[in-house]
């Protein structure tokens, strides 16, 4: 089965583009939006539309496969690649990528993701990650309608994976609105909750940790009156670096902190992303391995997930080398084409650190139902409920995708052989 044509259309993602730079320098809100000057490049304002662009591979049975290009809410901020934006790029992949592509027989997912992957353009660079991201979607998509397979056979059957027909906890992310939308995901029973979005120190987290302390208070407290006697998910809360800025990135204060952080817990489990912002790979990576250290040796329990500075498949290979973190966020938009998320998860795992395909809410459907397969296929700790930062919708697609998958192959497994 061939490629025979390649088209493209432009979107809209499942939340907006942020501009973090400006956001932690301590702009305000005003109703949705905020009211001051962008600091990144390319941004128009603090907070703008997200866009998106749709691929389709046109295969020669008359079938089309999908993926979208997108990338993170937080673009242009932690190393990660500038804005993106459809009118900017629709042209690259139509006039650079399509002809790559075309005539291309759909055999083989990895191998198809590498010509696009590992190109280059006359400028030397190589593509954007988003476009590597969205383009791979279409490919594992082609390759699977070809092989008339789900996606989660084509990953288990090129990386020699084993099959679990278990589903994956999926994590839920509450956006600004960190009360109303904890109940919804504590309703429906996320396994892993609530994010919270701690990006200010001010407003957020306290100027000695407080805010964030009665939130977590509050919300071990509420998930115990509402979720009943059995249902004890994992707290997992994002403060973008704002732990570090309020305590000066003292180590000691911050075990302390983290200390209170688990007690407050008690008794969920509790992992914090980001606990601070080094400004480069190489501090970062020093960074989170003392303060993990630090936190082992006063048998803090509470877990350090990677996340800024921890982009590429590359970067995520030295913070698992550096025992850095207890778990790495593998933010699927950052890392480009999606067959690095699968190695990402399969080289985390290998070394005993923990694995959680995240990606943004800046995504799309089409970005979200992916992961699931796989998720499902790499096994990783925990994955994103995305698109979008309203809970019902973001777990409903990525939950029911995981459920359609897992019936389908346990039906494909009570087949004669």
């Amino acid at each position: 089965m061939k490629i025979i044509d390649v088209i493209a259309s432009p979107g809209l993602t499942g939340f907006y583009f942020d501009d973090q730079l400006a956001i932690k320098s301590g702009v305000k809100h005003d109703g949705f939006t905020y009211v001051g000057e962008p600091k990144t490049p390319g941004f128009q304002a603090v907070r703008q539309r997200g866009e998106s662009i749709s691929v389709m591979l046109i295969l020669e049975d008359g079938q089309i496969a999908s993926g979208d290009c997108a990338a993170v809410q937080y673009s242009g901020a932690g190393g990660r690649d500038p804005l993106f934006l459809a009118n900017d790029f629709i042209p690259i992949i139509l006039e650079e990528i399509a002809p790559k592509l075309i005539g291309q027989e759909l055999d083989s997912f990895r191998k198809l993701v590498g010509l696009v992957e590992n190109s280059k353009r006359e400028n030397g660079e190589g593509y954007h990650t988003a476009i590597r991201y969205g383009v791979s979607q279409a490919i594992l998509d082609g390759v699977a309608k070809a092989q008339r397979k789900t996606m989660t056979e084509v990953i288990l059957d090129e990386y020699e994976l084993p099959m679990v027909l278990e589903p994956v906890p999926i994590f839920t992310q509450t956006g600004d609105d960190r009360y109303e939308n904890a109940d919804k995901a504590i309703i429906k029973r996320a396994g892993v909750l609530p994010h919270a979005l701690i990006n200010n120190v001010e407003t957020k987290l306290g100027k000695n940790g407080e805010l964030l302390l009665d939130y977590v208070t509050w919300l071990k407290n509420r998930i115990l009156s509402l979720g009943g006697d059995d249902y004890r998910p994992i707290l997992h809360i994002d403060v973008y670096g704002t732990i570090g800025l309020a305590f000066e990135d003292n180590v000691e204060r911050m075990v302390e902190y983290f200390l209170a952080l688990e007690e407050a817990a008690a008794p969920l489990h509790l992992r914090i992303e980001g606990p601070m912002d080094a400004g480069s790979l190489e501090g970062q990576i020093a960074q989170l391995k003392e303060l993990r250290l630090a936190l082992k040796a006063r048998g803090v329990k509470v877990e350090i997930v990677a996340d800024e500075w921890c982009n590429t498949y590359e970067d995520i290979v030295k913070f698992v080398d550096a025992q850095a973190a207890d778990m790495v966020q593998i933010k699927t938009p950052d890392l480009g084409g999606i067959q690095n998320t699968i190695e990402a998860v399969i080289y985390s795992k290998k070394f005993g650190v923990g694995a959680y395909v995240g990606g943004s809410c800046n995504e799309t459907d089409s970005g979200g139902r992916t992961a699931v397969h796989v998720a499902l296929a790499t096994r990783p700790d925990q994955m994103l409920a995305k698109p979008g930062m309203g809970v019902d919708e973001g777990y409903m697609i990525v939950h029911n995708e995981m459920n359609r998958t897992l019936a389908v192959l346990k039906r494909i497994a009570q087949l004669p052989s």
